[in-house]
């Protein structure tokens, strides 16, 4: 009989585990160190390893595992999983790509609201020199501007993207999708006490010749192949001057480098970063830029959507290996 021991190595939430629990599971949420990740999974007979961002699940980790049945990623991205190799080998491999995509987009929508008013700035600056320096902190941040009438360019437009679209429509934004796809899309607005309205967007997939026409950038694709950026130099060149850049998606999106010498320009504003290049180490210039607003990837981490994430990989391993 199979053993049905799931190791969530990155966590999961409590309703996932009860779900997994009533289908007949054993679910340990302990973190075994990268290192020990094989004998662990072998001697423990784990026959489901869950991962977020931290863990990797590499060639070696699938060749030396081979009672392993499913490789679940509790999110979009699956670059830390050597996804093709292990359905190769017969290994289930999932992910949760709709789970998160509110939480995302929320969480990008308060970051083009902070940095169009400063307010990364401002709560940095407030605790070491607000009681001395109010009111040249009051001029120096009193120079924002509203969402309503600019336009954002949202390069990647699948689930995250389209439910960032809602709330960017939502506030009165000009929306311009950038998508391999450029079939059109119905994106619908719920407003509370009317109901669902629907608005359709056409996406380009040429962001080149779009680019100068973006007041603000939103980032929702996979890491590229071979590491290229989306974004670098060149194209940084040609954005509005005073452009905002969010990236939510992956690290090395935009090229880290270039985006610190737009900065320094003015050609960018402002940018807001919670992915990196170099995670869990990012680069120390990054994160000391006062024009740039930091997180430590969270943008899924609502307890909204870990609950959904959750079920909705129990429900697959249920479905998959019963």
């Amino acid at each position: 009989m199979m053993s049905k021991k799931i190791l969530a190595n990155d966590g999961i939430s409590k309703s996932g585990i009860l779900a997994l629990e009533a289908g007949g599971y054993t679910v340990s949420t302990v973190t075994i160190p990268q290192a020990e990740l094989i004998e662990t999974i072998n001697s423990e007979n784990y026959v489901g390893l869950l991962v977020r961002s931290a863990t990797t699940v590499r060639q070696d980790l699938i060749d030396a595992c081979p009672g392993l049945k499913l490789i679940g990623r509790g999110g979009v991205g699956m670059d830390n999983i050597d996804v093709d190799y292990a359905r190769s080998k017969g290994i289930h491999v999932i992910n949760t790509p709709g789970a998160s995509s509110q939480s995302v987009a929320e969480m990008v929508m308060g970051n083009l609201f902070a940095l169009s008013r400063d307010l990364h700035q401002s709560y940095r600056m407030m605790p070491h020199k607000g009681d001395q320096e109010f009111a040249s902190l009051k001029k120096r941040y009193g120079k924002g501007q509203e969402l309503r009438g600019k336009t954002i360019g949202i390069v990647g437009f699948g689930r995250i993207g389209q439910a960032l679209a809602s709330y960017a429509l939502g506030v009165g934004m000009q929306v311009k999708a950038i998508d391999m796809q450029v079939n059109p899309v119905k994106i619908p607005l719920q407003i509370a006490g009317v109901g669902a309205l629907e608005v359709t967007i056409t996406p380009t997939n040429n962001l080149n010749e779009l680019i100068g026409e973006l007041d603000y950038i939103s980032f929702h694709v996979p890491k590229q192949a071979g590491g290229k950026a989306v974004i670098d130099e060149e194209l940084i060149s040609k954005m509005k001057e005073g452009v905002i850049l969010v990236n939510a998606a992956r690290g090395g999106v935009i090229d880290e480098s270039a985006l610190i010498e737009g900065l320094a320009s003015g050609k960018v504003r402002a940018a807001a970063l919670d992915v990196f290049e170099n995670e869990p180490n990012p680069r120390i210039d990054l994160l000391e830029n006062e024009k740039i607003a930091s997180t430590p990837h969270i943008g899924a981490a609502t307890v909204e959507a870990q609950d959904r994430i959750g079920t909705e990989l129990a429900e697959q391993i249920i479905n998959l290996l019963g």
